[in-house]
């Protein structure tokens, strides 16, 4: 699985960051950018933070 942010949709709101910290970065303009591939057992989480995201700039990407 990957996650990817839209930077175009991302208003920086970083709910994502406050529920999954270890897999997003926040940006110096205080945008975030997800880390990309996630971690094995974190599927949850990052679909928690996709969930909570209010401009819908989350995406997770499964693995075919």
């Amino acid at each position: 699985m990957r996650l990817t942010v839209d930077p175009g949709l991302c208003q920086g709101h970083n709910r994502c960051t406050a529920v999954a910290p270890d897999l997003f970065d926040i940006d110096d303009e205080g945008y975030a950018t997800a880390i990309g591939d996630v971690p094995a057992g974190s599927g949850e989480l990052a679909q928690l933070a996709v969930d909570n995201c209010p401009e819908q700039a989350i995406t997770l990407h499964r693995d075919a």
